[in-house]
């Protein structure tokens, strides 16, 4: 299986990661003016699994080091890969109340809220598991990202106050979902095999995953646990009416499908390189690094999507600090393991 021994290699990983768990949730946007985001959502469960199962069979079973995806499986204790199942279904949960957060209050909102307050909770619960990195910088890091979500949620509060909007249910979505996000780390991170050199080879302790198997069993867990969690939002919305499983055949278009399944192929690509650059740089930093995306996503709503444009005065100054913190706290958190 395809490894990465650099360390330098596994931050430009964790940067693709960035990039693509920011920048996944545009194909939502898209999707968005033309049907629901539950109808959405289950074309991005597909594609998540099938990116997964595609580097499965490719990187994950070619070269010499490691074990190839099928052995690898066969060897897998059954609490392992119940761990990374229960990853991948901890975190459609929450990522189904973010995509609904971001339905109601934007992409510019729900992600800095949601997904930084996920970064917080992430680096500390997967520093538990394998503390690694310098923990003053780690701390000073979620430090910062937790002094730029306060500056995005109340740059969000002057909008909603300027334009007639109710923050609220927006902003509680992408808490609960933070929270939970926060968490599915940790799941896929210890069920990963440690790797150790043995003869100028790399090789996987027995009885855990190798990376690419543990992101297949998430994945899994991802589209199963949609059949749960999507079907009772479809039923129960957040706002409107319910929505009819038949109009996931009748209203949507290739074109459409595509677009969904191009959203999960998106944030998995990150999600795997993410893992894979894990067993360098250590899963503390890999996944707050990656959590980065809250910038990238934040500049999408900003200047893309235009939607702070109806801002008060006053608001750009609040969106210039919450950048600035958010780029502090990505900084320091590199540097907890240089």
């Amino acid at each position: 299986m395809y490894t990465v021994t650099s360390y330098s290699v596994a931050v430009v990983f964790c940067f693709v990661t960035m990039l693509c768990w920011g920048s996944w949730a545009n194909t939502q946007k898209l999707a968005g003016k033309e049907w629901r985001f539950q109808l959405f959502y289950w074309d991005y469960a597909i594609g998540v699994l099938l990116l997964s199962l595609i580097l499965a069979f490719t990187l994950g079973s070619t070269g010499s080091g490691g074990r190839g995806f099928l052995p690898d499986l066969h060897q897998a204790e059954g609490r392992w890969l119940w761990s990374a199942f229960a990853g991948g279904v901890i975190f459609n949960l929450s990522n189904i109340l973010l995509v609904a957060a971001i339905d109601i209050a934007g992409m510019a909102v729900a992600f800095p809220v949601g997904v930084g307050l996920a970064l917080i909770l992430g680096v500390v619960s997967t520093y538990m598991v394998r503390p690694e990195g310098n923990v003053r910088l780690l701390a000073l890091g979620v430090a910062s990202v937790a002094v730029a979500i306060v500056l995005d949620a109340l740059a969000y509060r002057k909008l909603a106050s300027g334009g007639g909007r109710t923050p609220g249910k927006g902003i509680i979505l992408s808490i609960i979902a933070g929270v939970l996000m926060g968490f599915f780390y940790s799941y896929v991170a210890r069920a990963i095999a440690p790797m150790r050199e043995v003869n100028g080879l790399l090789e996987l302790e027995a009885g855990k995953l190798s990376p690419y198997t543990a992101i297949v069993l998430f994945s899994a867990g991802v589209l199963a646990s949609n059949f749960i969690w999507n079907t009772a939002i479809m039923a129960k919305p957040f706002v409107g009416s319910p929505v009819p499983f038949g109009d996931y055949f009748k209203k949507g278009s290739v074109r459409l499908h595509l677009v969904g399944i191009l959203g999960g192929v998106i944030w998995n690509v990150g999600m795997s390189l993410n893992i894979i650059a894990g067993a360098k740089a250590g899963p503390a930093l890999s996944y707050g690094l990656g959590q980065g995306a809250t910038m990238v996503s934040a500049l999408w709503g900003v200047f893309v999507w235009k939607e702070f444009k109806s801002a008060p005065i006053g608001t750009g100054k609040l969106l210039v600090a919450m950048f600035g913190f958010y780029g502090l706290g990505l900084a320091v958190l590199i540097a907890s393991r240089l």
